[in-house]
């Protein structure tokens, strides 16, 4: 879902990796490859990455609010699971505009508990199934109290400063990829797709693309 209303492009015809992609121009579809700028976008200035060295990290940019991101947990989710060793997995919670605080602090409080893995699906299934918004602290903290996590202990984690640096970290690194729809990938400090530029499917077939590239030293 992007700053503004989007609707997600789909794919139409046969590419690379078993993914479909529509029209490859020129030299690009005789290679085989995804276009810069059209599948994916080379940052203007690398972002420092947090993965060890000998990893390539790949940052998953989503909103708890998000249809999108919701339909792309179990897509998601299966690629996680056959990622190769030398992938750093991790998420950011983007605050693009106002209506995505609330859950970009529930997301960060989750985390700080220890709990957010165990929950991630109730939250999507609670906000896009159930129709909670979990929009207030309040709501937010009934709904973690029901799944098992002291109330009171969750308000106080909300409230802290702790969370604020959280949530201004991650506001920084969507601003340094120039994130602006999610769901979206970012690609070891170098890179990004979305799915406003391709499919959900798509969306991975141009990371293992960038993560072959990479490995070669491209």
């Amino acid at each position: 879902m992007k700053r503004r209303d989007f609707t997600a492009m789909t794919a139409a015809a046969a590419g690379w990796g078993g993914a479909l992609l529509a029209g490859l121009p020129g030299r690009a579809a005789a290679q085989g490859g995804p276009v810069e700028g059209r599948h994916y976008v080379r940052l203007p200035q690398a972002q420092h990455v947090q993965a060890g060295e000998g990893r390539i990290e790949v940052i998953e940019f989503f909103w708890y609010g998000c249809p999108s991101c919701f339909a792309f947990e179990p897509v998601l989710n299966s690629w996680i699971k056959r990622a190769p060793a030398d992938v750093a997995f991790r998420r950011v919670h983007v605050a693009l505009n106002a209506p995505y605080r609330p859950h970009q602090r529930l997301y960060y409080t989750l985390e700080a508990l220890g709990r957010e893995a165990e929950l991630r699906a109730r939250v999507f299934n609670a906000i896009h199934r159930q129709r909670q918004p979990l929009d207030t602290p309040e709501a937010m903290a009934d709904f973690a109290a029901a799944n098992g996590v002291d109330r009171a202990q969750f308000l106080e984690m909300y409230q802290s400063m702790g969370i604020n640096t959280a949530c201004n970290e991650a506001s920084r690194q969507s601003a340094g990829y120039k994130i602006d729809a999610v769901p979206a990938l970012g690609v070891n400090g170098r890179y990004f797709t979305s799915a406003s530029l391709v499919s959900h499917e798509d969306m991975l077939a141009v990371v293992d693309w960038l993560l072959a590239r990479l490995r070669k030293g491209a």
